[in-house]
């Protein structure tokens, strides 16, 4: 038996969980018409297969039709759940994973317009920042109704098969009753924490009682609010002995702050550029006060970290959630002693951003995650050998290299600069993005390992690609920033790039016009106000920064805030003019009518790229498809079959940048889909 402290297997009262890897209770907002059907299936088993021990589904599974999702959830109200989850179950277990779920009612952490229209309750009328509805103050029947929700629901998993569940109590109606923020009831559910605590243990005792004792129960749980009012960390430690005296649960799962706002949220859940593993050993000072079986989950990205938090005793089961959606085969490469193979999670949060904009949950530089039923997260190999030409070596000619290398190709690729990257080796500057490079340093490592033939310093002409006697050729450019938007002046500013690559140097009174509203433009303004300069980042949006979403911009606020910026929305760009030594800076108004002046030193534009697409055009004449895509076969998963020019000799296709300003994932995406079947 292997001795790796993360590869033991782990005793929860009756259940063996096979090892101490985990993923943690989420919501991907995979389910269809709140139901987990077979995109949700095929993620969960997809990681089963691949040797965790435990996966606990559905993040904020809804107990009643008045908590209604806030994004795409699960609905543990409705009796059809009970199949779907039974099919999911099955399969998994059929792989030697037991399954979980996240119960939960939402409380105030919703809207009232959402579903059915029926208010939010809490156990007080204070709001929620982040969903903003003033919440009615719960009555008995209230409580009662919402108690029998939670056993109703907790009942259909047990007739679905599940191992059990856990309730959700940060930020959730649960741990509203908890807080004294949140909970001015004058009855018996408010008052002393015993009080506080009633309505969770009455929860408790109906499942416990409903669904017996071989059903697992527990908590994932704030242990403390970190909130001036809230509970703090004695009061955390004091509920979970209470939790643990109780007899009515078999496991804590522990996590540390509060979710009603963005800035909290992303302290419970760090991004990039945060501290690693921030509350592995908060959840450690709970095991060692209750000495009882501890789960825990927050940025634990990498193995050495998650291999630290058992052989340490802080904690029984590590959750590596966000790590699985980059690389849902951990385990397996653990087991196999591939941890090199491991693709990393960069804490981009691209995958939690993108649901709480009601988008699904898609891994930044994994595309086949969530599309498991279409995408290989195995590349298979091709039946016929072939020599596949790739221009360019940022994010989209590195997936485009590495899937087809891994697929048995000869690859040959060119690019201009001196090293791979593209526009991640620039974002990758800026010390709180640096984790980003990795996504370009895995891909570099598995073509190295697959033998891609790498030709730096090289800005390939059509003559250089047609050298290479390709069967398939594959421009991934990328583009140039495009700052030619003005009516006047364009040749009086700069790109974001441009400050971003040291090209410009900062001014000390600056305007950056953002009109893509992605990093860049961010980045560009904290390099920026960190030397003393003044900055205002105007945008002709309604909000600053949509590209970059909640969380993300999180710290980027934090840094930003506490120097010279000024963030203006609903204003553009006009025109620049000089003015003496200085620039005269137009705005306008989308809206009509009014025009206002700066004057600045300094003028930024950031307004996306434009293809580099020059040798594409060379090459399309001489290519038997003429460039042209079966975008019928790329979305299905079929195989490209035009043929215009039955004289070309090779086929000729374009992705990422080099055919229209996109992100990091588009890239990929566009690689991966095209790939996986040349």
């Amino acid at each position: 038996m292997s001795q790796d402290p993360l590869l033991q297997p782990y005793q929860l009262k009756h259940l063996t969980l096979r090892n101490r890897i985990m993923i943690t209770s989420h919501e991907p907002a995979y389910p269809e018409d709140g139901m987990p059907k077979e995109r949700y299936r095929a993620y969960h088993v997809e990681r089963a297969r691949a040797g965790v021990a435990l996966t606990m589904t559905a993040g904020s599974a809804s107990v009643s039709r008045d908590s209604p999702p806030v994004f795409n959830n699960i609905l543990a109200w409705k009796d059809e759940v009970v199949g779907w989850m039974k099919k999911l179950t099955d399969e998994c277990h059929d792989h030697g994973t037991a399954v979980m779920i996240q119960l939960t009612h939402l409380g105030r952490r919703t809207r009232w317009d959402k579903a059915d229209w029926l208010p939010v309750v809490s156990p007080s009328h204070e709001r929620e920042a982040a969903h903003r509805s003033f919440p009615k103050k719960m009555e008995d029947w209230d409580i009662q109704r919402i108690i029998g929700d939670y056993v109703d629901a907790a009942e259909r998993m047990k007739v679905a098969g599940l191992d059990g569940l856990e309730l959700q109590a940060y930020g959730h109606l649960m741990d509203q009753f908890w807080s004294p923020m949140t909970n001015d009831l004058d009855n018996e559910y408010g008052g002393s924490l015993d009080n506080r605590l009633r309505f969770t243990m009455e929860v408790l005792r109906g499942i416990r009682e409903r669904c017996g004792e071989d059903f697992l129960l527990g908590v994932r749980y704030t242990g403390d609010e970190c909130l001036p009012g809230g509970f703090g960390a004695d009061d955390g430690i004091a509920i979970s002995r209470k939790l643990k005296d109780s007899g009515l649960v078999d496991f804590l799962n522990v996590v540390r702050g509060h979710i009603d706002t963005d800035a909290g949220l992303t302290d419970v859940i760090p991004v990039q550029g945060m501290r690693n593993a921030p509350h592995l050993e908060f959840a450690g000072q709970i095991k060692k006060a209750t000495d009882f079986p501890t789960f825990h989950a927050a940025k634990i990205p990498d193995v050495a970290t998650a291999r630290h938090a058992i052989a340490s005793g802080l904690i029984d089961m590590v959750g590596m959630t966000r790590a699985h959606m980059a690389d849902p085969h951990l385990v397996r490469k653990i087991i196999e002693r591939r941890e090199d193979d491991i693709r990393p999670c960069v804490g981009a949060n691209y995958c939690l951003d993108r649901i709480y904009q009601g988008g699904m949950a898609f891994c930044l530089h994994n595309a086949a995650t969530g599309r498991e039923e279409t995408m290989p997260q195995t590349i298979p190999a091709a039946q016929t050998r072939k020599r596949i030409t790739i221009v360019g070596a940022g994010p989209a000619g590195m997936e485009a290299a590495r899937v087809a290398a891994e697929r048995g190709h000869e690859v040959t690729v060119f690019e201009a600069a001196d090293q791979p990257g593209g526009q991640i080796r620039l974002t990758a500057l800026q010390e709180r993005r640096r984790e980003m490079i990795s996504i370009i340093a895995w891909r570099q490592a598995m073509c190295e390992k697959h033998g891609v033939t790498f030709n730096f310093n090289t800005l390939a002409e059509a003559e250089d690609v047609l050298a290479t006697d390709p069967d398939e050729v594959i421009v991934a450019t990328g583009g140039l920033p495009h700052v030619e938007i003005l009516s006047e002046g364009n040749d009086l500013v700069s790109s974001a790039w441009d400050i971003l690559s040291g090209d410009v140097r900062p001014g000390r009174n600056v305007l950056i016009f953002d009109d893509a509203g992605d990093h860049a433009a961010l980045q560009a303004a904290e390099l920026i106000a960190a030397t003393g300069a003044k900055v205002e980042i105007v945008t002709p949006d309604r909000a600053f920064s949509p590209e970059v979403m909640a969380m993300n911009l999180v710290p980027y606020m934090r840094s930003l805030q506490k120097l010279d910026t000024t963030f203006t929305v609903t204003w553009r760009l006009l025109c620049v003019a000089r003015e003496g030594g200085q620039l005269r800076a137009t705005l306008g108004s989308d809206y009509g009518g009014v025009t206002r002046d700066r004057i600045v030193d300094q003028v930024i534009v950031n307004h996306g790229t434009r293809p580099l697409d020059e040798l594409y055009f060379d090459l399309k004449p001489q290519s038997s498809n003429m460039g042209e895509v079966d975008y019928e076969a790329l979305a299905t998963g079929g195989l490209q079959g035009v043929l215009k020019n039955p004289a070309g000799k090779f086929r000729l296709f374009r992705i990422g940048d080099a055919v229209a300003a996109r992100n990091t994932h588009a890239a990929i995406y566009d690689a991966l889909r095209l790939v996986k079947d040349l």
